[in-house]
């Protein structure tokens, strides 16, 4: 799994995991807005742009590579960042290794489990080769919020991308449920959902935030499924708070 490091290795450890269908590169619009001392991780997760070659097997098997990142990367515990997909691992990683972990910030993340998950399924294995069509990729791209500047690296993920790790993935991220640990997670945590998004989302959120009632839980106004790409200056201020409280 490729994982791209920057910044001042004593600073703050950040792990920023992307959602379903991007990579890495769709951090860059917040990495812009946030300020100095902060040491991201920023992982292409397996079938994804530089990890594209990796197959998507399970979260299970994410989880423990990303573990083995955080693990050899230092001793200090690292905010998780998760939109989406990688919102659905940050998840994990608080539930299943709070040592790692002393904050986590959860984004639009699906947090019980799709209706009909074999259909969904069923209908993506036949549709799922239009994802490297060009025409077909730019529509989706509007639709999540790709702005210009990444529109090829949108293009070139989406051409990498193989039916298998899509399935793959797509399966894992309808059938996910609240982890037993996360009520259990000793650290801080905020769960940002956006006010456009589908109320199937919002209510994950409000699950969430029940399930461990210490968190934070914001809806985030004028956002849609992509607060990372549609609100950058926004998310990079409220970590700033976040980390400050």
């Amino acid at each position: 799994m490729h994982v791209e490091r920057v910044g001042d290795e004593s600073g703050r450890r950040v792990l920023l995991l992307h959602g379903g269908g991007v990579a890495g590169w769709m951090w860059r619009p917040l990495r812009a807005h946030l300020g100095p001392g902060n040491h991201l991780l920023i992982p292409d997760l397996p079938g994804h742009d530089r990890s594209a070659d990796e197959p998507y097997r399970s979260h299970e098997r994410v989880l423990s590579s990303l573990s083995s990142v955080l693990d050899e990367d230092g001793d200090r515990p690292a905010t998780v960042i998760g939109f989406s997909l990688g919102a659905q691992l940050a998840l994990l990683l608080a539930a299943r290794r709070p040592d790692l972990v002393d904050r986590v910030v959860v984004i639009s993340a699906q947090a019980k489990p799709s209706p009909a998950p074999g259909l969904t399924l069923g209908l993506l294995r036949s549709t799922a080769g239009l994802a490297r069509v060009d025409w077909f990729a730019r529509l989706q791209a509007k639709e999540m919020f790709i702005p210009a500047e990444l529109m090829g690296d949108y293009l070139r993920t989406s051409r990498a991308m193989t039916s298998s790790n899509l399935v793959a993935m797509v399966g894992e991220n309808i059938r996910f449920a609240i982890p037993d640990g996360w009520s259990r997670f000793p650290g801080r945590a905020l769960i940002l959902a956006g006010s456009l998004e589908k109320p199937f989302m919002r209510s994950s959120a409000e699950l969430l935030q029940r399930a461990r009632r210490s968190s934070s839980m914001e809806i985030v106004e004028d956002a849609a499924h992509g607060i990372p790409l549609q609100h950058p200056q926004f998310l990079a201020k409220r970590l700033e708070r976040f980390w400050d409280s």
